[in-house]
């Protein structure tokens, strides 16, 4: 007699579903305790997202073909445990509230604020870059492209990732055909990226056949791929640490920020001429539609900035963001009101964050517990510091040279950064949307300035 109840458990453990779920159920659990005045809020479904990543992927790599489970296990790996997809969908559900929340104000903002933004996108991934071509110099020992991809991964920039691979390839190109005329130091350091495993020494290399050259520039584009990978959920955490503790680190009065942040912008209200005052309506879910299908198409254009940078695109994050900004602000088209009830946007954007940093660990979780366990750590320290210096960076010149209060400067800082996530938190600890208005004005030039630098990054000598 056939069964009349089967469970298969491999499958229901690696389902991209119960993941989600079960991360962010726990993740809002460990985000709501207390450690004395702290608590890490919605960034607890980041953490809980990591541990659950690393276990599932742990378990789906040890069931062997043949096993039972063993489809289940190999589909759910080849989906980077939660596909992509999810990641995508919720990160525009979340940017794009964050941006109807904040619109209203974005023309105060900006006559306040803008050109202090544009400087600090451009320095803040401008020190990142610095700080990565000073490990690559100092860690030889390290593969150089692996470094460079850490640069990427610490700003969390998909488009920064798709420069570096496309100039890494060049570099790598060009290094290939020097090889004959290079020094013995260089070409030890060639050998090994394209040998990692040291079977072949320096010495028997003369010259290359075109299988050795390929898999040289092959190794490279990888190289820049591991570490983006290893870097992202490093420059994720590293901007949540520092949203949640520079204002006990550096003594800040949050109470009295958000009433400098109000005064500030009420003198900044009343420089802005025109603008018609827009009755909220409850939602409207055609306007959230249509913002969503707006700002993801804009992320779509690609944008020629030339034949250095070539084409520039602001991708899913900076299309949704500038898109609803710009819906926000005009407010009305016809009868789609764009001009919602802030709870109710406020409650899409604390679900659609809580899945979004949820997916964020469960996608990178293996890759960090293996960064801390493994050959990983020194690639890991290296992301750490990296965002780190392009965040102090940004708070020390904002903070005491630009004069910026703290509500608006963490989320000039996490725009900087290119970390949703991070804005996510800044919201968050503020409990309030202002910073977004922040990030929405410094992504842009900092995406620019991540493509900018990363290609002068890989036409320096590594």
């Amino acid at each position: 007699m056939s069964q009349l109840i089967t469970f298969d458990f491999t499958a229901w453990v690696t389902s991209p579903f119960i993941l989600m779920f079960v991360a962010v159920f726990t993740g809002v659990l460990f985000g709501n305790v207390r450690i004395g005045k702290f608590n890490f809020g919605a960034s607890g479904c980041l953490f809980t997202g990591l541990l659950l990543g690393w276990l599932v992927y742990t378990y789906g790599t040890g069931i062997e073909e043949g096993q039972r489970g063993y489809g289940a296990a190999q589909s759910m790996i080849s989906a980077g445990v939660v596909p992509s997809t999810f990641f995508t969908l919720f990160l525009v559900f979340f940017v794009v509230a964050v941006g109807l929340l904040a619109a209203k104000d974005l023309g105060a903002v900006l006559k306040k604020y803008g050109g202090k933004f544009v400087i600090l996108g451009f320095l803040i991934t401008l020190s990142s870059a610095i700080a990565t071509y000073g490990m690559v110099l100092i860690s030889p020992a390290n593969n150089p492209y692996e470094v460079s991809g850490v640069y990427t991964g610490a700003l969390t920039s998909s488009p920064g990732l798709a420069a570096a691979i496309e100039t890494a390839r060049n570099h790598a190109t060009a290094r290939v055909n020097a090889f004959e005329n290079a020094t013995t130091d260089e070409k030890e350091k060639f050998v090994n990226i394209l040998d990692p495993t040291g079977e072949i020494s320096p010495e028997a290399l003369l010259t290359l056949t075109s299988e050795q050259k390929s898999a040289f520039v092959k190794n490279a584009e990888a190289g820049i791929g591991l570490g983006y990978a290893v870097g992202y959920p490093f420059g994720v955490i590293v901007v949540i640490i520092a949203i949640n503790f520079f204002p006990k680190i550096f003594r800040m009065d949050i109470a009295a920020e958000r009433k400098r942040f109000s005064q500030e912008m009420k003198e900044a209200r009343s420089m802005v001429k025109g603008g018609k005052d827009i009755p909220e309506t409850s939602f409207d879910i055609i306007a959230y539609a249509v913002a969503c299908f707006f700002g993801f198409s804009l992320g779509l254009v690609n944008i020629y900035m030339g034949p250095l940078l070539g084409y520039f695109s602001l991708g899913a994050t900076g299309g949704a963001l500038i898109g609803s900004l710009i819906l926000g602000y005009i407010g009305k088209i016809g009868p789609i009101n764009f001009r919602m009830n802030s709870k109710i946007l406020g409650v899409i954007r604390e679900l659609s964050l809580c899945f979004f940093l949820a997916i964020v660990g469960l996608r990178y979780g293996f890759r960090v517990f293996e960064a801390i366990l493994g050959n990983g750590l020194p690639l890991a320290l290296i992301s750490l510091f990296v965002g780190m210096v392009g965040i102090l960076v940004g708070y020390l010149v904002g903070r005491y040279v630009f004069k910026l209060n703290w509500i608006m400067l963490a989320g000039a800082i996490c725009g900087g950064m290119t970390s949703t996530p991070g804005l996510g938190v800044a919201i968050d600890s503020l409990e309030s949307d202002d910073p977004a208005a922040g990030y929405g004005a410094v992504y842009p030039f900092a995406l620019l300035g991540m493509v900018l630098f990363t290609i002068i990054l890989h036409k320096l000598p590594m």
